[in-house]
């Protein structure tokens, strides 16, 4: 275990990821749904070597870099090259050349927000306790007074830094970069608020959502601060990656959410209906997956094997997750009668089926494509064009509420994932053979004729805004 400082007599140590290791009788143990038991491949001294000159050779050779990627991958990534690998991948670099501010500069207006708030970013709990109070709405309208008057790109609203103070203390609270009140922790707090708060800034029709927490904390367990920030800006601003994750419409998260269950539909029949029958919708999980992109799995040398895919390959690899954790679970999932078993099984998936080397070698072998994802669309958008035609407006509003509650629901969940229940533990089946038959049924109309699909709202087809 690696020797990073603790601060309770329950913590023996931090593993090789930095995840504190609590004592087995601590009541932080038994809350504490995180593995430490990795299964990762260590990469050799040649592989590392080839892995060196592939990154340095990056610009120049971006094209036969990108062919060679799988088998590095399934490989291994060596942890020090994790994060050059990532901004490669993602071409976050081109992004911050071609911005108009510098992320210093927004790092720089949000100080000076902070300063006239009497707090600053290392001042967590003090935060708290000064924007709950009763000047709140004072100070946030004297702050929208002061940006018409100078004309400047508008502050982030107080409510907007309160829940990111909020959020950053309780994403991944037993990581040693945010653990705690040691200087490192302290450190590791600020950048965090530091990100989001200046995301906040750079997209402010976005502002912050549950959920960007979770990825702005991973990108800075693997990058340091200022690449992490744009990084964040293109994961969450490329439709390739998350794109509309965060729109307070909730929209493109719903439609994913269905765009999943008609996936579920086709490749696992019987899971399906199942679910059906228990009335558990894929929203009420599919929210905690997707925003998180899979980082409450217990196994963080899986969940690194899965984002290194995802930022490869983008959102189809979000979707083959899921269904893969999903073909791991079928048949014990098959078994529960009880959705107060199910979801939470759900939420917090098991430790054996978490496992490096259970889950990955199955997603590797677990495609999604993108015609696939194409052609499930063009089923709920047929689906949602027959309820808009047959209903009237009292039933469009009752179908948008229950999809609104139902998301609100997943969304307590993921405001504590640490706090649900263990679910229910049985011993998985023999392994049996991954092999997925993509199977879904085309609508000729809408496929062959892309360019047809009824426009909404803005002006943009359904297909534009949510699958490119």
């Amino acid at each position: 275990m690696s020797g990073y400082p603790t601060e309770k007599p329950c913590v023996l140590g931090f593993d090789q990821f930095g995840f504190a290791v609590f004592r087995r009788h601590c009541d932080k143990w038994k809350q504490e749904h995180r593995s430490h038991e990795y299964s990762y491949p260590s990469v050799s001294a040649s592989k590392l070597e080839s892995w060196q000159e592939l990154l340095s050779n990056w610009n120049e050779a971006g094209a036969s870099c990108m062919d060679k990627m799988h088998s590095f991958l399934e490989a291994g990534v060596p942890i020090k090259l994790r994060g050059h690998l990532w901004k490669c991948l993602l071409g976050s670099e081109l992004v911050k050349e071609s911005s108009t501010h510098t992320y210093q500069e927004y790092v720089q207006e949000l100080r000076s927000q902070l300063a006239n708030l009497g707090v600053n970013e290392y001042g967590v709990q003090v935060a708290i306790s000064t924007l709950d109070n009763a000047d709140q709405n004072k100070a946030e309208k004297d702050s929208r007074a002061c940006n018409l008057m100078a004309n400047q790109n508008p502050e982030v609203t107080i409510e907007t830094l309160r829940q990111i103070v909020l959020d950053v203390e309780r994403s991944f609270p037993t990581h040693c970069s945010l653990m705690g009140r040691n200087p490192e922790a302290k450190e590791g707090q600020a950048k965090l608020f530091r990100i989001l708060s200046a995301y906040a800034k750079y997209n402010p029709q976005i502002g912050y959502c549950q959920g960007m927490s979770y990825i702005a904390a991973m990108l800075l367990m693997n990058m340091q601060e200022e690449d992490a920030f744009w990084a964040l800006v293109v994961l969450l601003e490329k439709p390739k990656y998350l794109a509309g994750f965060y729109e307070h419409s909730l929209d493109t998260i719903q439609r994913h959410a269905k765009i999943f269950q008609q996936l579920l539909k086709h490749r696992m029949p019987c899971l399906w209906q199942h679910m059906e029958n228990l009335e558990v919708a894929p929203l009420l999980f599919i929210t905690t997956w997707f925003l998180t992109l899979f980082t409450s799995l217990p196994c963080w040398d899986s969940v690194l094997a899965i984002w290194d895919l995802i930022i490869l390959d983008g959102i189809n690899v979000i979707f083959s997750t899921g269904l893969c954790i999903l073909q791991l679970l079928e048949a014990r999932l098959l078994t529960m009668s009880d959705v107060s078993v199910l979801l939470p099984t759900l939420l917090r998936i098991p430790v054996d089926i978490s496992r490096y080397n259970v889950l990955v070698p199955a997603l590797w072998i677990t495609k999604v494509h993108k015609w696939e994802l194409d052609c499930m669309q063009s089923v709920v958008l047929e689906e949602e064009e027959e309820v808009l035609l047959s209903s009237g407006t009292g039933q469009q509003e009752t179908l948008k509420n229950t999809l609104t509650k139902m998301l609100k629901i997943a969304r307590c969940y993921l405001q504590d994932l640490r706090q649900m229940s263990e679910g229910h533990k049985e011993s998985l089946p023999q392994d049996k053979a991954l092999i997925i038959h993509g199977h879904a049924k085309r609508r000729s109309t809408t496929l062959n004729n892309k360019g047809q699909t009824r426009k909404v709202n803005s002006g943009k087809s359904r297909s534009e805004r949510t699958s490119r």
